[in-house]
């Protein structure tokens, strides 16, 4: 995910082994991160106090924010025209190198990374270019990190202790492991849904049937036909735009605190890792919509009501549907056990903790016995008591 190194070296344009050019950038404008007005080195956005602090001399600075930003949802019809015109560009293609201020060093950004660490001094360097691109779909808003990096470790710690049957060689490589704060690109989808629905009701009754020895009582199912309207309200659907994150445990960190979203601005970014989208808008909005019609099937179910519900038809209408491109913070543990990466996923805000664990097959093996002994000396003291 980060940019490789390459030694310090004078500013030149080589062409990459693709015969495509990579070009050298050193403007300010690029490096984005703001120069500390009292020692002159890199501010970085300090979680604990939400704002840009000087790692040298500690001098504190507010977020800058452009005059008159807002977080604004955007028009999803707005993209046919776009995309028709072959204005959007979906996927990243090459590579951008960038002269860090501070000591010179190249870094080559490859991929989807906007954002990350001088790999010789470790100065907060960005390419903004991919944010401000005119055919890539502009940051919206980021949600600023909540949890510090000493309260995540803690979390983690906690998290890793809990897992009762992991290998313990897994506890101590998780300390080993990489632990970095990661800015991952969503897309949030709003709307608002109107669906016509036909289909059946069924409420059970119970009858006696037979006689004697056969009298028995039988539920049976009286079902009608049923007609009508249900209505439902999207708010930010969260989808993730990443590739390379296990899916299943990154949705696990939902919900997220979408109201607590900030105008875009590079400082939030600063001293962190960052990505922009791998999957476009329209990519993310079939999963969004996938989400849509499972909430509006439980409400046709609940408008049915009775015992059964059975739905033969249904149309969607969809009105008011906007996105917006967002930066949401997630803790990233990644742990080489055994050959294998095993990813484990911290929600920046909340601090919910997901992800992927080994097991112990002597520790399961161990637990399993220790089980069937008890059971064996349960009934041991059973029978001792009785003939007693």
């Amino acid at each position: 995910m980060e940019g490789s190194p390459q030694p310090p070296q004078p500013p030149q344009q080589p062409a990459s082994k693709h015969g495509q050019q990579r070009h050298a950038y050193n403007e300010q404008q690029d490096i984005a991160s703001r120069p500390c007005q009292s020692c002159g080195g890199q501010m970085e956005f300090n979680i604990e106090h939400q704002s840009l602090v000087c790692a040298h001399c500690g001098s504190d600075s507010e977020i800058v924010h452009a005059p008159g930003a807002a977080v604004v949802e955007q028009s999803y019809a707005m993209l046919g025209s776009r995309a028709a015109s072959g204005e959007l560009n979906t996927h990243l293609e090459g590579e951008k190198e960038i002269i860090c201020q501070n000591c010179g060093g190249h870094t080559t950004f490859v991929g989807t990374t906007t954002s990350t660490r001088c790999p010789y001094c470790a100065t907060p360097i960005q390419r903004t270019d991919i944010h401000e691109a005119p055919d890539r779909l502009a940051v919206d808003g980021v949600l600023p990190f909540q949890v510090t990096d000493e309260r995540a470790r803690e979390l983690l710690q906690t998290w890793v202790n809990k897992r009762w049957f992991a290998p313990n060689e897994f506890k101590k490589y998780s300390s080993a492991g990489s632990f970095k704060s990661v800015y991952a690109a969503y897309f949030t989808y709003d709307a608002f849904a109107t669906t016509r629905y036909q289909g059946r009701r069924g409420d059970d009754y119970t009858v006696t049937v037979g006689h004697g020895e056969n009298r028995r009582t039988e539920t049976r199912t009286d079902w009608n036909h049923v007609r009508g309207v249900v209505q439902d309200s999207f708010d930010d659907i969260t989808v993730l735009g990443n590739t390379g994150f296990n899916d299943k445990f990154v949705g696990e960190l939902e919900p997220w605190p979408t109201q607590g979203v900030q105008p875009f601005s590079p400082d939030y970014i600063s001293g962190h890792l960052c990505r922009t989208y791998d999957r476009d808008v329209e990519d993310c909005y079939r999963v969004a919509r996938q989400r849509m019609d499972a909430a509006i099937e439980q409400t046709i179910v609940r408008d049915i009501g009775g015992d059964h519900q059975r739905i033969e038809h249904r149309q969607t209408d969809l009105q008011g549907l906007t996105y917006k491109h967002v930066l949401l913070p997630i803790w990233l543990l990644t742990v080489i056990y055994q050959g294998q990466p095993l990813q484990v996923f911290m929600n920046g805000v909340t601090g919910e903790v997901h992800g992927e664990r080994p097991w112990s097959k002597l520790k399961i093996a161990l637990a399993v016995v220790a089980v069937v002994l008890a059971i064996v000396l349960l009934i041991t003291l059973v029978s001792l008591g009785r003939s007693g």
